[in-house]
């Protein structure tokens, strides 16, 4: 399956979910007004050709192509440019230094020994289920599927600034990684029809030399916690869809601030 059959099909994705946390509305917005692939960011461009060389090597120049350094002020700078374009129509264009670090990046997680051995399996594997409690069809796309001592493992893979332990442990609350395990590892475990919730690993990366890299496995604490906020952000999804309502930050009455916990000990200082 493309990228472009998955995205098409029926489903919610833990990507698009994560946004009903904020509000209702802003998550209508973005269903309705998706982002086109020159809008995203140059970010989210680098992590998806990171991913792509990581992962899916072997068809990485079928969707990327590498800027030739040419001075295009000059008539045949433009000449060559404009024949790198037409070879190229459709593909992702990227620069020749993003290149460099994302071949350095590939080859470092690769001969990683832990690492190394997470990544390996099959890889962009989409899973399709309906949600027990809602109805709803979902759907994800694993990075990787492993089967260790004959049960499912599934392994993703993150590019970052920090992939240090107690770092990447707060990235996982903070973007919602513990919904996208927890999202994921029961999703194949409905689609599948599996007595289990398969395993799920993280395996992230930083952006710059020497690439270190870090294996995070998620623990039964985490998961639970992630398959709460999970449920209760479908349900949400749920009701708003039956009712198609999608409210924002604020009804017909307004909301109360607080004092913050520190202004408080200033007041018990004092």
């Amino acid at each position: 399956m493309t990228e472009q059959e998955y995205n098409a099909a029926d489903g919610i994705r833990r990507s698009d979910l994560w946004l009903m946390k904020d509000s209702p509305e802003k998550f209508k917005y973005h269903m309705d007004h998706p982002e086109d692939e020159d809008e995203k960011s140059p970010v989210f461009l680098f992590g998806s050709a990171c991913h792509k060389m990581v992962l899916e090597p072997e068809s990485f120049e079928d969707e990327y192509a590498v800027a030739p350094n040419v001075d295009r002020r000059t008539k045949a700078g433009k000449e060559e440019w404009m024949q790198f374009c037409d070879q190229n129509e459709g593909k992702i264009v990227l620069g020749a230094d993003d290149f460099k670090t994302i071949s350095e990046m590939s080859k470092a997680v690769t001969v990683h020994p832990l690492a190394g051995r997470m990544i390996s399996g099959h890889h962009e594997v989409p899973f399709f289920w309906i949600d027990p409690d809602t109805g709803e069809k979902c759907k994800c796309k694993a990075d990787v599927v492993k089967i260790t001592d004959r049960k499912y493992v599934l392994v993703d893979y993150k590019t970052t600034t920090d992939a240090s332990t107690e770092t990447f442990n707060k990235h996982i609350f903070k973007y919602g990684y513990h919904v996208q395990a927890a999202m994921y590892a029961e999703g194949v475990q409905v689609a599948l029809g599996l007595e289990y919730r398969p395993r799920f690993l993280f395996v992230a990366q930083e952006k710059k030399a020497p690439y270190a890299v870090n294996v995070i496995d998620v623990g039964e604490d985490v998961m639970n916690y992630g398959s709460t906020v999970y449920h209760e952000l479908l349900r949400k999804y749920h009701e708003c869809k039956e009712m198609d309502l999608w409210p924002g930050y604020v009804g017909d009455v307004a909301n109360d601030c607080w004092l913050p916990g520190w202004v408080e000990s200033e007041f018990e200082e004092e």
